[in-house]
């Protein structure tokens, strides 16, 4: 109870120290409940306090980066919507085509929310070559502007000790190489810094099967690492399906149903290779990934419509 307390009390500093004018607090319909009740006991006062507290974050958001509250992603989960089970039925693995044409890609798979490995999807790219960590690693230190500091890029350390990007290229070279005795690695982020993004687009195109009606979101995503555990069984909080693109090393998939659909769907595994593409719906499909032993394991991705 103390615990929860001081974090009431947090939560109340915060909001008195933001931007929003007493005014306004003192406008809302529940405060003035609570004030012409003069028969609310204490405790209930507490935790109604506690209701406005939360309302007032949820009704005016802040002027400032920061959050009175924020909500787990896991607890987000509770309040997704049930999944129409025809993504998955009858579903008993991961086909693997080339030369698609952009039509059979929109009604077989995009469409229908089908998983799919397009085996040629990086022909042509310069990226399978060139993109490696020094690559990188010189790109983000020598752009404007540090990733780092904007509240919106997202850094996914996994299981490592890394807090962010710029921590990630201060690693010592053999471990960067990984080379025997050093430490397992494996990280992705969001790429959001500009110029970065115009550079790394001179070395890939927009894959060649996605529809002309589609528009591909910027790149969005990197994951990089060496053999070994990946991302752990998720969902992710994205608003379309995704297309990542196996640049370098080999990465195992483990695609499961929603919750609501285990007893009708299957659940089943990919390996992606060198050069292929895989098409998921991770908004929907829950996906592990592991890195099979070999060279670093390099994807690029991106959303599309």
């Amino acid at each position: 109870m103390q615990k929860a307390e001081r974090r009431l009390q947090a939560i109340l500093k915060r909001a008195e120290s933001s931007d929003i004018k007493q005014e306004i607090i003192s406008e809302l319909e529940i405060v003035k409940k609570l004030c012409n009740n003069r028969k609310t006991y204490k405790k209930r006062s507490c935790i109604l306090i506690a209701i406005l507290s939360i309302l007032i974050y949820l009704l005016y958001p802040l002027k400032t980066d920061e959050c009175l509250l924020e909500i787990p992603f896991e607890a987000s989960k509770i309040f997704r919507q049930p999944e129409d089970c025809s993504i998955c039925i009858n579903v008993t693995r991961v086909d693997r085509v080339s030369r698609i044409s952009q039509d059979d890609f929109d009604q077989m798979y995009a469409k229908t929310g089908r998983p799919v490995v397009v085996t040629d999807g990086t022909k042509g790219w310069e990226a399978v070559d060139l993109f490696d960590f020094e690559f990188f690693k010189e790109l983000y230190t020598s752009v404007a502007g540090n990733q780092d500091d904007r509240s919106e890029c997202q850094f996914f350390p996994y299981k490592t000790e890394f807090n962010s990007l710029t921590e990630v290229f201060n690693m010592s070279i053999e471990r960067s190489r990984l080379e025997p005795g050093t430490k397992h690695w494996y990280i992705g982020w969001s790429n959001c810094n500009d110029d970065a993004g115009k550079v790394l687009r001179q070395f890939y195109r927009e894959p060649y099967f996605l529809p002309k009606t589609s528009e591909n979101m910027a790149l969005n995503w990197i994951f990089m690492g060496g053999p070994g555990s990946g991302a752990h069984m998720h969902v992710d909080d994205v608003r379309y399906p995704s297309w990542q693109a196996q640049l370098k090393g080999r990465k195992t998939w483990y695609l499961a149903p929603p919750p609501e659909c285990l007893y009708k769907c299957h659940r089943f595994e990919v390996t992606v290779e060198p050069g292929e593409i895989i098409v998921v719906d991770t908004n929907r499909w829950y996906h592990q990934t592991h890195i099979l032993p070999g060279s670093i394991s390099i994807t690029i991705g991106s959303e599309f419509d």
